[in-house]
Protein backbone atom coordinates (compact mmCIF):
# COMPACT_ATOMS: atom_id res chain seq x y z
CA UNK A 1 0.00 0.00 0.00
CA UNK A 2 0.81 3.19 -0.48
CA UNK A 3 -0.15 6.79 1.54
CA UNK A 4 0.93 10.25 2.68
CA UNK A 5 4.98 9.73 4.29
CA UNK A 6 5.21 10.51 7.79
CA UNK A 7 8.67 10.72 9.90
CA UNK A 8 8.64 9.20 12.69
CA UNK A 9 11.89 9.59 13.74
CA UNK A 10 13.55 11.57 14.63
CA UNK A 11 11.65 14.78 14.47
CA UNK A 12 7.60 13.20 13.65
CA UNK A 13 5.47 14.96 11.31
CA UNK A 14 4.78 14.89 7.31
CA UNK A 15 7.56 14.30 5.00
CA UNK A 16 8.39 13.62 1.23
CA UNK A 17 10.66 11.22 -0.50
CA UNK A 18 12.71 14.19 -1.90
CA UNK A 19 13.29 16.11 1.66
CA UNK A 20 14.68 12.87 3.20
CA UNK A 21 17.23 12.19 0.49
CA UNK A 22 18.02 16.13 0.09
CA UNK A 23 21.34 15.24 1.60
CA UNK A 24 22.43 13.19 -0.48
CA UNK A 25 24.96 14.82 -2.38
CA UNK A 26 28.02 13.09 -4.12
CA UNK A 27 30.69 16.15 -3.93
CA UNK A 28 29.84 16.18 -0.18
CA UNK A 29 29.71 12.09 1.00
CA UNK A 30 32.56 11.50 -1.50
CA UNK A 31 35.45 9.59 -0.44
CA UNK A 32 39.21 9.44 -1.45
CA UNK A 33 39.58 5.98 -1.97
CA UNK A 34 35.76 4.85 -3.26
CA UNK A 35 32.54 5.89 -3.61
CA UNK A 36 30.33 6.44 -1.22
CA UNK A 37 28.40 3.19 -0.65
CA UNK A 38 24.81 3.15 -0.05
CA UNK A 39 22.38 -0.10 -0.79
CA UNK A 40 18.66 0.01 -0.98
CA UNK A 41 16.24 -3.55 -0.23
CA UNK A 42 12.34 -4.23 0.44
CA UNK A 43 12.01 -7.16 2.72
CA UNK A 44 8.89 -9.26 3.82
CA UNK A 45 7.67 -8.81 7.31
CA UNK A 46 9.66 -12.61 7.69
CA UNK A 47 12.63 -11.23 6.20
CA UNK A 48 11.68 -12.51 2.27
CA UNK A 49 13.26 -10.41 -0.57
CA UNK A 50 11.55 -12.20 -3.05
CA UNK A 51 8.06 -12.96 -3.87
CA UNK A 52 8.15 -15.55 -6.35
CA UNK A 53 11.64 -14.94 -7.23
CA UNK A 54 11.07 -11.41 -7.76
CA UNK A 55 11.38 -8.24 -5.76
CA UNK A 56 8.98 -6.08 -7.53
CA UNK A 57 6.23 -7.28 -5.39
CA UNK A 58 7.12 -6.11 -1.94
CA UNK A 59 6.92 -2.64 -2.36
CA UNK A 60 4.48 -0.40 -2.74
CA UNK A 61 4.23 2.68 -5.10
CA UNK A 62 6.08 5.09 -2.26
CA UNK A 63 8.76 2.25 -2.25
CA UNK A 64 9.16 2.66 -6.13
CA UNK A 65 9.25 6.19 -5.17
CA UNK A 66 12.08 5.90 -2.52
CA UNK A 67 13.89 3.80 -5.36
CA UNK A 68 13.34 6.12 -7.37
CA UNK A 69 14.58 9.06 -5.73
CA UNK A 70 17.76 7.35 -4.46
CA UNK A 71 18.67 6.17 -8.60
CA UNK A 72 18.27 10.06 -8.98
CA UNK A 73 20.48 11.54 -6.32
CA UNK A 74 23.90 8.80 -6.83
CA UNK A 75 26.45 8.63 -9.80
CA UNK A 76 26.40 5.47 -10.39
CA UNK A 77 23.48 1.97 -9.45
CA UNK A 78 25.36 -1.34 -9.10
CA UNK A 79 23.46 -4.31 -9.18
CA UNK A 80 24.44 -8.08 -9.36
CA UNK A 81 24.12 -10.19 -12.70
CA UNK A 82 21.63 -12.69 -10.77
CA UNK A 83 18.94 -9.46 -10.09
CA UNK A 84 19.81 -8.08 -13.95
CA UNK A 85 18.18 -11.50 -15.21
CA UNK A 86 15.55 -11.93 -12.62
CA UNK A 87 14.02 -8.08 -12.87
CA UNK A 88 15.03 -7.53 -16.32
CA UNK A 89 16.14 -4.33 -15.82
CA UNK A 90 15.66 -1.29 -18.45
CA UNK A 91 17.17 2.47 -18.62
CA UNK A 92 18.22 2.96 -14.83
CA UNK A 93 16.48 6.33 -15.13
CA UNK A 94 13.32 6.15 -17.55
CA UNK A 95 11.76 9.83 -16.93
CA UNK A 96 13.43 12.48 -18.85
CA UNK A 97 11.80 14.52 -16.71
CA UNK A 98 14.41 13.31 -13.67
CA UNK A 99 17.24 12.92 -15.84
CA UNK A 100 17.07 16.54 -17.10
CA UNK A 101 16.90 17.22 -12.99
CA UNK A 102 20.10 15.85 -12.69
CA UNK A 103 21.62 17.77 -15.63
CA UNK A 104 20.74 20.78 -13.88
CA UNK A 105 22.21 19.52 -10.26
CA UNK A 106 26.01 18.68 -12.58
CA UNK A 107 25.49 14.92 -12.58
CA UNK A 108 25.29 13.19 -15.68
CA UNK A 109 21.82 12.57 -17.33
CA UNK A 110 22.13 8.63 -16.25
CA UNK A 111 23.65 6.78 -13.69
CA UNK A 112 25.96 4.84 -14.14
CA UNK A 113 24.99 0.95 -14.46
CA UNK A 114 27.27 -0.95 -12.40
CA UNK A 115 26.79 -4.72 -13.77
CA UNK A 116 28.85 -7.77 -11.35
CA UNK A 117 29.01 -10.84 -13.50
CA UNK A 118 32.15 -12.94 -12.75
CA UNK A 119 31.08 -15.17 -15.68
CA UNK A 120 29.44 -12.72 -17.72
CA UNK A 121 26.35 -14.86 -18.40
CA UNK A 122 23.63 -11.51 -18.89
CA UNK A 123 20.38 -11.21 -20.37
CA UNK A 124 21.95 -9.02 -23.25
CA UNK A 125 18.31 -8.46 -24.54
CA UNK A 126 16.82 -6.54 -21.67
CA UNK A 127 15.97 -2.83 -21.48
CA UNK A 128 19.59 -1.87 -20.44
CA UNK A 129 21.66 -2.28 -22.89
CA UNK A 130 19.52 -0.97 -25.88
CA UNK A 131 17.25 2.06 -23.69
CA UNK A 132 20.17 4.67 -23.24
CA UNK A 133 22.18 5.60 -20.34
CA UNK A 134 25.31 3.74 -19.78
CA UNK A 135 27.48 0.69 -18.47
CA UNK A 136 29.72 -0.73 -17.26
CA UNK A 137 30.46 -4.76 -16.76
CA UNK A 138 32.56 -5.70 -13.94
CA UNK A 139 33.79 -9.61 -14.36
CA UNK A 140 36.52 -11.59 -14.07
CA UNK A 141 35.25 -13.32 -17.55
CA UNK A 142 37.76 -13.46 -20.72
CA UNK A 143 34.14 -13.52 -22.94
CA UNK A 144 34.04 -9.91 -25.06
CA UNK A 145 29.93 -8.54 -24.82
CA UNK A 146 27.86 -8.70 -27.77
CA UNK A 147 27.25 -4.65 -29.38
CA UNK A 148 25.10 -3.31 -27.69
CA UNK A 149 22.89 -0.12 -27.92
CA UNK A 150 24.07 1.66 -25.51
CA UNK A 151 27.85 2.69 -24.37
CA UNK A 152 29.78 -0.39 -22.72
CA UNK A 153 32.56 -0.58 -20.93
CA UNK A 154 34.48 -3.70 -19.20
CA UNK A 155 36.18 -3.66 -15.92
CA UNK A 156 38.29 -7.13 -15.97
CA UNK A 157 39.69 -8.96 -12.73
CA UNK A 158 41.78 -11.65 -12.63
CA UNK A 159 41.01 -14.92 -10.15
CA UNK A 160 37.42 -13.21 -9.66
CA UNK A 161 35.78 -10.03 -8.76
CA UNK A 162 37.58 -7.84 -6.44
CA UNK A 163 34.79 -5.25 -5.03
CA UNK A 164 37.26 -2.77 -3.28
CA UNK A 165 39.37 -3.03 -6.69
CA UNK A 166 36.16 -2.51 -8.71
CA UNK A 167 35.23 0.54 -6.37
CA UNK A 168 38.67 2.03 -6.12
CA UNK A 169 38.96 2.16 -9.67
CA UNK A 170 35.13 3.28 -10.37
CA UNK A 171 36.11 6.34 -7.78
CA UNK A 172 39.68 6.92 -9.46
CA UNK A 173 39.04 6.40 -12.92
CA UNK A 174 35.54 7.20 -13.86
CA UNK A 175 34.83 9.90 -11.14
CA UNK A 176 31.44 7.85 -9.62
CA UNK A 177 32.01 9.91 -5.94
CA UNK A 178 28.62 7.90 -5.03
CA UNK A 179 27.34 4.73 -5.73
CA UNK A 180 24.11 2.62 -4.73
CA UNK A 181 23.81 -0.83 -4.74
CA UNK A 182 20.29 -2.42 -4.97
CA UNK A 183 21.58 -6.05 -4.63
CA UNK A 184 20.99 -8.92 -4.86
CA UNK A 185 21.38 -10.66 -1.64
CA UNK A 186 24.95 -12.12 -2.47
CA UNK A 187 26.42 -9.01 -3.40
CA UNK A 188 24.95 -7.35 -0.37
CA UNK A 189 26.73 -9.50 1.49
CA UNK A 190 30.04 -9.37 -0.12
CA UNK A 191 30.38 -5.50 0.86
CA UNK A 192 29.28 -5.98 3.72
CA UNK A 193 31.74 -8.34 4.55
CA UNK A 194 34.65 -6.30 2.65
CA UNK A 195 33.42 -3.20 4.83
CA UNK A 196 32.70 -1.45 1.80
CA UNK A 197 28.81 -0.11 2.70
CA UNK A 198 28.30 3.04 4.73
CA UNK A 199 24.35 3.24 4.49
CA UNK A 200 21.43 1.28 4.13
CA UNK A 201 17.71 2.08 3.25
CA UNK A 202 15.77 -0.60 3.66
CA UNK A 203 11.94 -0.90 3.17
CA UNK A 204 10.00 -3.44 5.50
CA UNK A 205 6.54 -4.41 3.38
CA UNK A 206 3.28 -5.23 5.64
CA UNK A 207 3.60 -8.68 4.08
CA UNK A 208 4.65 -12.43 4.96
CA UNK A 209 6.20 -14.25 2.27
CA UNK A 210 6.20 -17.91 3.88
CA UNK A 211 8.58 -20.55 2.35
CA UNK A 212 12.02 -20.70 1.05
CA UNK A 213 13.44 -17.87 -0.36
CA UNK A 214 16.63 -15.50 -0.35
CA UNK A 215 17.29 -12.97 2.54
CA UNK A 216 18.39 -9.42 2.85
CA UNK A 217 22.10 -10.89 2.52
CA UNK A 218 22.79 -14.16 1.74
CA UNK A 219 26.75 -15.29 2.71
CA UNK A 220 29.10 -14.99 5.73
CA UNK A 221 30.06 -11.95 7.28
CA UNK A 222 33.34 -11.24 8.61
CA UNK A 223 31.63 -10.58 12.47
CA UNK A 224 27.97 -8.37 13.32
CA UNK A 225 28.08 -5.31 11.14
CA UNK A 226 26.87 -2.59 13.39
CA UNK A 227 24.25 -0.11 12.41
CA UNK A 228 22.79 3.28 13.60
CA UNK A 229 18.87 4.52 12.72
CA UNK A 230 19.00 7.89 11.38
CA UNK A 231 15.56 7.84 10.21
CA UNK A 232 12.19 6.08 9.80
CA UNK A 233 9.18 6.77 7.79
CA UNK A 234 5.75 5.37 7.11
CA UNK A 235 3.30 5.19 4.59
CA UNK A 236 -0.08 3.44 5.98
CA UNK A 237 2.04 -0.33 7.23
CA UNK A 238 5.22 0.38 5.03
CA UNK A 239 8.22 1.37 7.01
CA UNK A 240 11.14 3.07 5.37
CA UNK A 241 14.23 3.01 7.26
CA UNK A 242 17.89 4.38 6.50
CA UNK A 243 20.63 2.93 8.99
CA UNK A 244 24.48 4.31 8.94
CA UNK A 245 26.70 1.78 9.20
CA UNK A 246 29.12 2.14 12.64
CA UNK A 247 32.79 1.74 12.44
CA UNK A 248 34.88 0.10 14.65
CA UNK A 249 32.55 -1.93 16.50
Amino acid sequence: MSGELERLLPDPGPTSVAEQLEDLVPSELARGDRPYVITNFAVTLDGRATISGRSGAIGSETDTAMLVGLRASVDAVMIGGGTLRAERYGRMIANPQIRARRERRGLAHDPLAVIVSARMDLPWDVGLFSEGGRVLVVTSSTLGPPPTRVPLRVDRHQGGVDLGTALGRLRHERGIRLLLCEGGPHLHAELHAAGLVDEMFVTLAPKLAGGEGPRMLEGALAGTVGLELAWLLSAGSELFARYRVRRGG
